[in-house]
């Protein structure tokens, strides 16, 4: 008798496109690969809101999503609109209490407000005055994966990030996350599969990890 296609739909994370899980390889007799992208949020948009624009983009059903960073927090809301037959959550948080003190400290002083996110217009330039001219390979692969660089939409996305206010994991989702990662670091995270070494931006650099392992998380919770 053959087996179901499972239908799975990855979310890149802040200001990413889809290329981030070009080397992400599911067995095509048992899965569907589908590249979810986001679009420019309406003036005042809520991120629940936006999570049942984005849903609409998901055609079938009980699907698994998969999100990475804020993408991770953006299918745990997707989640509360539509069944699905699990949440994976990569290099992201849970809830609230995982956000890092900086995060916080902004969201109490409303600092995120005042960040300069016009400058990722210029990117390039901006990347080697601050970090210098031994930055240009890691610069290339900014270019290459963060290609979302509308302000409105960076304004909205950090202050959903900061002001996120979900307190409990929700249930049937998995958490997975590197214990170098620097973004949301190690020692706020709670409950999670730990991928050593893995940095914020594992999915690419550690694929091969997640080409062995997200088969069987999907199907039975259980990993290597």
């Amino acid at each position: 008798m053959s087996q179901d296609i499972i239908d799975v739909y990855f979310m890149p994370g802040m200001a990413a496109n889809p290329s981030i899980f070009e080397y992400i390889n599911l067995p095509k007799d048992r899965f569907k690969m589908h590249l979810l992208e986001w679009v420019i949020p309406y003036n005042k948009e809520t991120l629940s809101d936006y999570a049942k624009r984005i849903c609409k983009d998901v055609k079938e059903e009980n699907p698994v999503l998969v999100g990475v960073s804020f993408g991770g927090i953006l299918v745990q809301e997707m989640s509360k609109h539509i069944q699905t037959r699990k949440v994976i959550v990569i290099s992201s948080v849970l809830t609230k209490y995982e956000l890092p003190k900086r995060m916080k400290l902004a969201k109490a002083t409303k600092m995120y407000k005042f960040l300069p996110t016009h400058l990722v217009r210029d990117f390039e330039n901006y990347a080697k005055f601050t970090f210098g001219s031994s930055t240009t390979k890691r610069i290339d692969l900014y270019k290459k994966y963060l290609s979302v660089r509308d302000k409105n939409y960076l304004d909205w996305a950090i202050e959903q990030v900061v002001c996120w206010e979900q307190e409990e994991p929700l249930p049937n989702t998995i958490h997975i996350h590197g214990d170098k990662d620097a973004v949301f670091p190690y020692q706020y995270i709670k409950n999670c599969i730990t991928v050593k070494e893995g940095t914020h931006i594992m999915i690419i650099n550690k694929y091969k990890w997640f080409n062995e392992n997200l088969p069987q998380l999907i199907l039975n919770d259980n990993v290597a």
